[in-house]
């Protein structure tokens, strides 16, 4: 083999090393973005792509090595129970509501097995599983912090539970079609 075909033979595989190695990162990008959704965009939009997925990749990772549980129906019924009554409150204490709502949500995640520590250590956990409504979590939790330093609205915190609801449901709903899938 001369030196010319060797040279050839070299560049050739670089350039199928490299078409392999753009495409699997664009397939990698485009799976992520898929499934993380809008939580994806928030964090390309702040840095840089790679760092952003890479990232996204650890929560994933982390998530996977806890011991998520679906709740049994008990208490998948008592914590039902217990958001009717908090949105009941609503009416006469919409600051106590946001409150209880935001406890509830804590508490339900807790009893699946997410870790509770710092607010952005949750949002991070629950983006894994819960990626479309994560920024209704953010949402909800700013306004409470709001409620708190008493800069919030009533309509705020109106929509501050509603927030709180939809991912409550699906931490409930979640378990139902676990239970529906096994039997």
């Amino acid at each position: 083999m001369n030196t010319t075909t060797a040279i050839l033979i070299c560049i050739a595989l670089l350039l199928v090393g490299s078409i392999a190695w753009w495409y699997s990162n664009r397939r990698r990008s485009k799976t992520l973005r898929s499934h993380f959704g809008p939580e994806y965009d928030r964090l390309v939009r702040t840095g840089d792509r790679r760092h952003a997925e890479a990232e996204l990749e650890d929560r994933a990772r982390r998530v996977r090595q806890l011991s998520i549980r679906s709740l049994k129906p008990g208490e998948r019924d008592r914590y039902a129970e217990l958001w009717r009554v908090c949105q009941a409150r609503f009416v006469d204490d919409p600051g106590l509501a946001v409150s209880e709502a935001d406890s509830l949500v804590e508490e339900v995640m807790r009893v699946r097995g997410y870790p509770v520590g710092d607010f952005e250590h949750r949002v991070a956990d629950v983006s894994v599983d819960h990626p479309r409504l994560v920024e209704n979590y953010r949402a909800a939790h700013e306004i409470a912090l709001h409620h708190r330093d008493r800069r919030a609205t009533t309509e705020d915190l109106r929509r501050a539970v509603i927030h709180y609801r939809s991912l409550f449901e699906d931490l409930l709903e979640e378990s139902i079609h676990s239970e529906a899938q096994a039997s």
